[in-house]
């Protein structure tokens, strides 16, 4: 079994276990400052769906949802305990403050549509919600800008696991090359967890 195809199962196997659940608390916790990825959820949560263990409107609606209640822990972390319950609490979350300030510069340009917006990049996705709090943004279109990109954002990741399992057969016809890539992959995140939150700290 190749590498890619052993993750896959593993991923499938561990969301499938908790099923709808496991998807709205992964991300639950990928909107709140926790370091756990859309794209390392949705697209085995979509490889589910292809297999007819869950439905596309109930895993999206499940992340969505997620998705909504872990950027509202934020924003009340935000709003209701400001700069210094983040700065306290935040580094045990591994919250970076260079992350922070890039998020507040990102709302104070962008204003409102940032929430949408962020929900398209990396990073900046997981904090954007605080500065939302801080600012004391009005909560509806906060919640409103939230649910559609969030929405959108996870639909499409759901989707491209659909296809991607759809055409298992192919992908693993290529495995070894996909393997270095996986690996490849694998092995830069993991430089890049110890230089950001290990090395750094020291």
């Amino acid at each position: 079994m190749s590498v890619t195809e052993r993750i896959a199962e593993i991923a499938t196997a561990f969301i499938a276990a908790g099923g709808y659940p496991s998807v709205f608390l992964l991300m639950t916790g990928e909107s709140m400052v926790l370091p756990i990825p859309s794209e390392a959820v949705m697209p085995f949560a979509g490889f589910l769906i292809a297999e007819g263990k869950m439905t596309f409107f109930g895993v999206v609606l499940a992340a969505t949802l997620g998705s909504i209640v872990g950027s509202l822990i934020s924003y009340y972390m935000g709003a209701l305990g400001g700069r210094p319950l983040v700065e306290r609490w935040g580094k045990y979350l591994l919250l970076r403050q260079e992350d922070l300030v890039a998020a507040e510069r990102f709302f104070a340009k962008w204003g409102s549509s940032a929430i949408f917006v962020c929900r398209f990049i990396p990073v900046v996705r997981h904090l954007i919600s605080i500065p939302a709090g801080f600012a004391r943004m009005r909560l509806l279109p906060f919640c409103v800008y939230t649910i559609i990109g969030a929405g959108l954002w996870n639909a499409f990741l759901a989707y491209v696991g659909y296809y991607l399992r759809q055409r298992w057969e192919l992908v693993m016809k290529y495995s070894h090359a996909v393997d270095i890539v996986v690996v490849a992959i694998l092995a830069a995140g993991i430089v890049w967890f110890v230089a950001r939150h290990v090395l750094r700290h020291k």
